[in-house]
Formats: C-alpha cells, structure tokens, sequence
C-alpha cells in the first residue's frame, strides 16, 4: 500500500512539473521536479495577458539568509528587460515551510532546510505578446555578489 502511494505521488509530482532550464552557470539539483507554472508541462509556457499563473518552487537553502529579492527579467530580442511589477520586489510572504503551509518568520531561511515559493505570477495588459526566455531567480541581496538561492529560466509566449 505505501509503495503504490509513494509511485503515486511521484507520478503526480512529474506529470505537473514544468520544464525549466537551469539559469546560467547554475547546476540546482531536481530542478526539473520543484517547479511548477500554471498547467505548463512544456514550453513555451503560455502566459495570458490579464491572468495570474500560479508558480511554486521548492528549494533547499545552501545558506542561512535574510534580506532576498526577486529578480524577474524577460529577454526580448537579445534585451534583458525586468517584469514590471515583480523584479526586485521581496519573496518573504510567499516562503512556506516543506508543508505548503506554515509561513517562515520574518524571512529567515535556514541551511538545509528545504522551502516552497507559491505565488501567482500577474501577467499584465502591458506586457507585449512575444516569445520569450523568463529568468526567474531569489537572490540574497545582503550579500555582495547577490548570491541565488534558487533560479530557473523557461521559454514562455506572452498571448491574448
């Protein structure tokens, strides 16, 4: 019995897991199972205008940190612009403990310790209908190389 639930799961956690490239120079073990945009399974994942995609992420902290930022940026033929609205605003609300939902404290993160980012991301009426590669990262803006905790990046079209 617990083996069938176990393949269950598992079965459950790969078939919504989204396809997501490492971000440059990045090497996060089981990034391809710890994140999750929308019902994308695939790229490009489809971001509608006027909509908000649910994202999840699951990351184990390499390090304790304190003061994290978003960094969201589009590359729009060769430019790398921010997402309005998301890039350097704080992740801190939206951590959750391994169990989806126990908030974390004041936005300590702990070494080892493994966490769950769930946010809808707003696409917004501005944004240009274009395909895309998302970068998508949390770094520690305390420190003085903005160290990453965790990133990933996906081809996206933004659509109607």
């Amino acid at each position: 019995m617990q083996i069938t639930f176990f393949v269950f799961v598992t079965l459950t956690t790969v078939c919504y897991a989204t396809k997501v490239l490492q971000c440059p120079g990045g090497n996060i073990a089981n990034l391809q199972n710890n994140v999750q945009i929308g019902e994308c399974d695939s790229p490009p994942c489809k971001l509608k205008k006027n909509s908000h995609v649910p994202l999840t992420v699951k990351f184990v902290a390499e390090d304790e940190y304190k003061d994290l930022k978003l960094v969201v940026t589009a590359d729009v033929a060769g430019v790398v612009l921010p997402f309005v609205g998301v890039d350097g605003s704080s992740p801190c609300e939206y951590i959750f403990e391994e169990d989806e939902t126990t908030k974390v404290n004041n936005c300590r993160i702990e070494k080892g310790k493994t966490y769950v980012y769930k946010n809808p991301i707003e696409i917004l009426q501005i944004y240009p209908r274009i395909k895309t590669i998302v970068h998508w990262s949390i770094i520690d803006a305390s420190s003085t190389n903005r160290k990453i905790v965790t990133c990933f990046e996906v081809p996206a079209a933004i659509t109607n």
